[in-house]
């Protein structure tokens, strides 16, 4: 069901046929914390941690020596450092990572013009249809992986599929620097075998909440009905549904303009004191602000989200006329946006903020199926 890098191109042709795509998901590995490594040999090796060090300086991005020690993007700079006593801690970068990116697109270009990058260091490639008439989508994912390193002097890992949920599986499947291939038949077996958390959405609590239920794998799950899923899960339940038996129509949208940059926290427990909640959104603007930069995004309207214990959400949001002039006023903003709603109603498990209103947003066309399929 999983393979490596198979030698015989014309299996990759039945897609094709079948009038399925060919999907290939690439994610360089450890990214900011790679280019770092191989930008400086003494840190080569050693476990580091891109992002600021002590005080209220959150993770951006761990090296894999470091993730042995269980520090995690997001986290907070003095847990990362109590789990890793020898972390090192480097300032980002920003005009380096964006640097490699570029190169690294233009290596995607060479083979496909269909390219849905979802960050600096991620992006989908439909070659259904590729530049040079390889044919074998897991050819071209070896190409690319190999360019990538003869270019960049980094290491990236690839999902091959037949559509955009299981090619992204696939590609955190043999991290780092590996690639797996789930062909077409294959899917509904491959997500079978996952443990629940695998899933894009599931966090810490709501896979808590599925073990209650008996729901543990990805075939647990598809063993219950979409009324059963609707009942517990409410509108989540559709996409749980589709995931768990493969499926996903979303097509790789080529043109797609961002139209905002952000990020959320899924905790371990769940958080209710202002304390806290302050505490913790100041670990967001950190992280949020940091993906802003990277992506030289400049917008005018910052939304907080909030997702209760019972899965409600609540999205509050400020608008400015001109676009937010730096960290200083998106943390302003924010900041504002959650004082407004103390006390809140009850505890939540999840906190995210977003920037959009984006320069140039404004000429996007939602895909037809972005309604209903986002979240796969």
């Amino acid at each position: 069901m999983i393979r490596r890098a198979p030698s015989d191109e014309n299996d990759a042709a039945r897609p094709a046929e079948l009038g399925l795509r060919k999907i290939i998901h690439v994610d360089m590995d450890a990214f900011f914390a790679s280019v770092e490594q191989r930008d400086n040999p003494e840190l080569q090796g050693k476990p580091v941690a891109v992002g600021g060090a002590g005080g209220r300086g959150v993770v951006a991005a761990a090296s894999y020596e470091a993730r042995k020690f269980g520090v995690r993007s997001a986290m907070p700079s003095v847990t990362a450092q109590r789990l890793c006593p020898d972390l090192v801690f480097v300032r980002p970068r920003f005009d380096a990572y964006k640097e490699a990116s570029r190169q690294i697109r233009r290596v995607f270009e060479h083979y496909t013009p269909v390219i849905e990058p979802l960050s600096l260091d991620e992006a989908y490639l439909d070659v259904t249809d590729d530049r040079l008439g390889i044919g074998s989508a897991t050819r071209i994912a070896e190409l690319i992986r190999q360019e990538i390193r003869a270019k960049t002097r980094l290491t990236a890992s690839a999902g091959v599929s037949y559509n955009k949920f299981l090619a992204k599986l696939a590609s955190d499947q043999n991290k780092p620097d590996g690639l797996c291939v789930i062909r077409p038949g294959e899917g509904a077996q491959f997500v079978a075998g996952l443990p629940i958390r695998r899933f894009h959405g599931v966090g810490p609590k709501a896979e808590e909440r599925m073990q209650k239920l008996g729901i543990a794998t990805g075939a647990d799950l598809a063993a219950k009905d979409l009324a059963f899923l609707r009942a517990h899960f409410g509108s989540m339940a559709d996409y749980l549904f589709r995931a768990a038996r493969g499926i996903d129509l979303r097509p790789v949208a080529a043109h797609r303009i961002r139209k905002s940059v952000g990020g959320e926290r899924t905790f371990s427990e769940d958080i209710g004191s202002g304390a806290r909640l302050r505490e913790t959104l100041e670990n967001i603007i950190d992280i949020v602000w940091e993906r802003i930069e990277a992506a030289g995004a400049r917008g005018r309207t910052v939304t907080l989200k909030l997702k209760f214990t019972d899965f409600q959400i609540m999205t509050r949001a400020t608008s400015q006329p001109d676009y937010v002039s730096g960290k200083a006023e998106f943390g302003r903003l924010a900041r504002a946006l959650l004082e407004a709603e103390l006390p809140l109603r009850g505890p939540i498990r999840l906190m995210g903020l977003t920037l959009s209103g984006l320069e140039g947003a404004e000429e996007e066309k939602p895909p037809r199926d972005e309604a209903q399929l986002r979240l796969l």
